[in-house]
């Protein structure tokens, strides 16, 4: 309960910190039906401690207000929309920033864009999604080649043995990040190890209370932290150094090296990527299986279509798009988890919901867990149903929402990629179970992982002839 009262402070302080640091005047209410102000100073902070997480928060403060309400941090009003409906209405121009890098790069005290404007934050921003398509293009062999390994490792266990999920799948997000993101340094696994310390010591603190000043108070953990971000940029910036000089054009940071970037602002896109990419990879590949493991008849539907489109062959890049139902199991695993609960957008320009007005520079949340799981969208929206995204609506929806489409995350893209390929490797191999009475529970942060470690079992899946 205290790791999420302190993430619930910390994300929430992100959110209008990233308002302060772009927009420093703002101070404009917004007039929205919502909570008056429960403290002069901290605003409606204690009603999300005590609601557990920002998402329980929203999903109470929806319930009170309707699909447009308001809450305050401080002196500032924050206008949440928690409706399909409502978002479709919502008129905002500001797309020239991805709300997720923008929280990173706020945490870890980086600039946001290029320093020049919004023209070169979309110049940037296309640089780098383009470096993260063009690394999934040219490394697609090491992502299946991880993606068996970790099939082989699972099929030479005893049916009977539980596997972790959380714990072998990071890893194998570790490994297909770090190595399509930073070069052929990290197919050694002393590498990938104090990667992974690092990494696991700066997202900790990042899901914590870091800009709460609870960190502050111990002066144990924040020279943990500063050490663990220290080693990561000192790591980072021996890559980009390294790749430089082997003019290479293989990886993330080798497209990076051919732009107008510094080094030092190549090693911060860097470190994004590794970061969000590691955790949304991970827990999408989690949340994914676990799903599978508790419903044999979404196993045999998935496998068929592999059957059908692969054959005896492995994925590859051009026959993805014609996984359809895999692309239908991923979305479910999205929509059902409720993998990125939160998203959040700076409003540039005076917009209106219903008869609402919302005032240019104001912050605006998308309650996207609340939305993800209404019952006036979703039919049985606590059941994981696949088969809900043949209809036209679904699909619409799920991408207005920012799940599909031009405005997807590109980690997220990212991470669509690498699970179709663990996916299309391991269900045509193996047949996914779960383990009795258990009951894998969300935890509702940046994105969103099980409260504890989940587990499965697993046996071989004979071929069909």
């Amino acid at each position: 309960m205290l790791d999420f009262a302190i993430f619930a402070v910390t994300f929430v302080i992100i959110l209008v910190g990233a308002v302060l640091y772009l927009y420093p005047s703002s101070r404009r209410a917004s007039g929205v039906p919502g909570l008056y102000p429960t403290d002069e100073k901290d605003g409606n902070l204690q009603d999300i401690i005590n609601k557990g997480s920002l998402h329980e928060f929203l999903v109470n403060l929806h319930q009170e207000f309707g699909s447009v309400a308001s809450f305050w941090f401080g002196g500032r009003p924050v206008v949440s929309l928690g409706s399909v409906k409502q978002l479709q209405q919502h008129i905002n121009p500001n797309h020239t920033t991805d709300s997720f890098e923008t929280m990173l790069k706020s945490l870890l005290g980086y600039p946001p864009g290029m320093g020049g404007g919004p023209n070169e934050s979309v110049v940037r921003k296309k640089l780098y999604e383009g470096a993260i398509n063009n690394s999934l293009k040219n490394n697609f062999p090491v992502m299946l080649k991880v993606a068996e390994e970790l099939v082989e490792k699972w099929k030479s266990f005893p049916e009977a043995q539980h596997i972790p999920l959380c714990a072998h799948l990071l890893g194998l997000a570790l490994k297909t990040v770090t190595q399509l993101g930073l070069g052929e340094r990290f197919k050694d696994d002393t590498k990938i190890i104090s990667f992974r310390k690092n990494h696991d010591a700066i997202w900790s603190e990042i899901g914590k209370g870091y800009m709460d000043g609870s960190m502050e108070k111990s002066s144990s953990r924040k020279a943990h932290y500063e050490k663990a971000l220290s080693e990561m940029e000192s790591m980072l910036l021996s890559v980009v150094k390294e790749r430089k000089a082997q003019r290479k054009q293989t990886t993330f940071v080798d497209v990076l090296l051919q732009s107008s970037l510094t080094e030092r602002q190549v090693m911060e896109d860097c470190m994004v990527f590794t970061l969000a990419g590691c955790v949304i990879t991970a827990n999408l590949c989690i949340w994914a299986l676990h799903f599978l493991s508790t419903s044999k008849e979404v196993q045999d539907k998935l496998y068929q279509e592999l059957q059908d489109v692969l054959g005896s062959d492995p994925v590859s890049l051009d026959k993805i798009p014609q996984l359809r139902y895999c692309q239908q199991v991923l979305n479910e695993t999205v929509r059902t988890a409720k993998l990125t609960p939160v998203a959040a957008r700076l409003q540039e320009v005076e917009g209106k919901v219903d008869q609402h007005v919302i005032p240019k520079e104001t912050l605006v949340i998308y309650a996207l867990g609340v939305v993800l799981q209404d019952a006036d969208t979703w039919s049985a929206p606590y059941r994981f149903d696949p088969d809900r995204f043949e209809e036209e609506s679904a699909r619409k929806s799920f991408c207005l929402l920012g799940f599909s489409g031009n405005q997807t995350c590109p980690e997220l893209r990212f991470a669509y990629t690498v699970a179709t390929v663990l996916l299309s490797t391991m269900v045509r191999q193996l047949k996914l179970h779960q383990l009795e009475d258990q009951v894998a529970e969300v935890r509702s942060e940046l994105v969103s992982t099980p409260k504890d470690e989940t587990w499965i079992t697993v046996n071989s899946r004979k071929s069909r002839k």
